[in-house]
């Protein structure tokens, strides 16, 4: 699963070629985003009677556009159509989206009972029972507005739950999709005692969230860290809790919640994805990166690409080491194998073929030396390597871009120079020697080594 923007975006021509782009490396199945109730979509409206008017075409565009991508809606509910919220409370970002409760609970039930029985009738049952529905979007920061934020939210999300209930109990509904991985065990807790149907658990967090957000502590925990072990604390909250087996569905993930080039746009993110991968395996069911476009407006339109954006294709389709790095990452085996390193992964192809991941994380902006890994395979099942690099010296395009000077508009040329410099080179072959092979991983790198099958 992957996150992107908000639901408008999706109608863009750019945005749907970043996204079959990134179908073809990694076999997304879902994709989440914001504001499917925003204003400009027009989904909301009323007569001078106050009586709800509703219209679906845009709604019914954008999932069409996801679908006849290969790909099926996590539909988050949000936000609030301005002539249904109880205040004009905005959020700060650029799109600026309503984050107030309903000034009344019946037309919000009533739009979301009209919303999942439309699509419901447009796709089918056994095509929307497979998608989720997400209530809201992180109401415990500034995406949520009402007071005290805990109590008016469960009270949204009694209404929501029900109400998608109500058109089809086979659709999939759940939350509280909070930030810095905070209220699933109280979210849990008040759904059963409550009664409320829940399907899922949902919440985020970011490499460079504050432990005292988090975890209400003092520590220092570094940004490969932070996640997986959020990710756990919700986990063994969901076990403690009494509905212990709620799948946990983290909808938004990543290195950095900031603009941050030397994080988001650069090679750090090769070995912070794997590392990131290796710790949080068994403990979720499935993990959002957020994003795989820089087809995004938060702040406002893009100014030039490699500023920092969360996407895996900068502006004008240009695929960053972070792309690269899941082309790698998914080739990875189906079987995880143990191996005694903080720095690897070893995983087992069904036909057999082991397929390792290598990697050296530096600190962002910061230098390091390279390191040079021994393979040892006690069975001699092949003689040769096949090596694959996503690192600052293979498929960069953010270094490529610096090199050019770094332009905000870059011209069609300079694009197609840059994904050119964005693609991998074919593997490299190495033999094996006495069962061994020493590879050199520069800082920041990821490698990829599959063992060639032997014929």
């Amino acid at each position: 699963m992957f996150g992107s923007g908000r639901a408008a975006l999706t109608l863009r021509d750019s945005y749907r070629r970043d996204l079959r782009e990134v179908k073809q490396i990694t076999a997304v199945e879902y994709v989440r985003f914001h504001a499917i109730f925003h204003d400009e979509m027009g989904v909301y409206d009323e007569d001078a009677q106050g009586n709800p008017i509703y219209n679906f075409s845009y709604v019914d565009q954008v999932y069409d556009g996801l679908l006849e991508n290969g790909v099926r809606p996590f539909v988050e509910l949000s936000f609030m159509p301005k002539k249904l919220a109880a205040s004009p409370v905005l959020h700060s970002f650029w799109y600026k989206p309503t984050v107030a409760p309903p000034r009344d609970y019946v037309k919000w039930d009533d739009l979301v009972t009209h919303f999942a029985r439309h699509l419901v009738d447009r796709y089918g049952i056994d095509e929307v029972s497979q998608w989720y529905f997400e209530v809201w979007n992180e109401p415990n920061i500034d995406f949520w507005a009402g007071d005290p934020k805990q109590a008016t939210y469960f009270e949204l999300y009694d209404h929501t739950a029900r109400a998608i209930k109500a058109v089809n109990s086979r659709l999939r509904v759940g939350g509280p999709a909070s930030a810095q991985a905070a209220w699933a065990d109280v979210f849990i807790r008040h759904c059963a005692e409550n009664q409320v149907p829940v399907d899922f658990v949902s919440s985020h967090v970011y490499g460079n969230d504050k432990s005292e957000d988090v975890f209400g502590t003092h520590e220092t925990i570094p940004r490969n860290r932070m996640v997986c072990r959020a990710v756990g604390k919700v986990h063994e909250q969901v076990k403690a809790s009494p509905l212990p087996a709620l799948p946990l569905l983290w909808s938004e993930f990543n290195a950095s919640y900031m603009n941050e080039p030397d994080v988001t746009d650069s090679s750090y993110m090769g070995p912070w994805l794997a590392d990131t991968i290796r710790q949080c395996d068994g403990l979720v069911s499935e993990m959002s990166y957020w994003t795989f476009s820089d087809v995004f407006e938060e702040q406002g339109v893009v100014k030039q690409p490699f500023y920092g954006g969360f996407g895996l294709m900068a502006a004008g389709g240009i695929p960053k080491p972070s792309y690269n790095a899941f082309r790698l990452l998914h080739q990875l085996g189906d079987e995880r194998l143990d191996v005694a390193s903080d720095s690897m992964l070893v995983t087992r192809r069904k036909n057999g073929t082991l397929v390792i991941a290598a990697w050296n994380m530096v600190s962002p902006g910061a230098e390091g030396p390279p390191r040079d890994v021994t393979f040892v395979f006690r069975q001699k099942a092949s003689s040769q390597v096949d090596i694959y690099h996503v690192d600052p010296h293979h498929g960069d395009s953010q270094r490529a871009y610096q090199a050019m000077g770094s332009p905000p508009y870059p011209t069609q040329a300079q694009i197609r120079q840059l994904r050119s410099a964005a693609q991998l080179p074919p593997s490299e072959v190495h033999d094996l020697k006495n069962g061994s092979v020493t590879i050199q991983i520069p800082a920041n790198g990821l490698l990829l080594l599959e063992l060639r099958n032997e014929r």
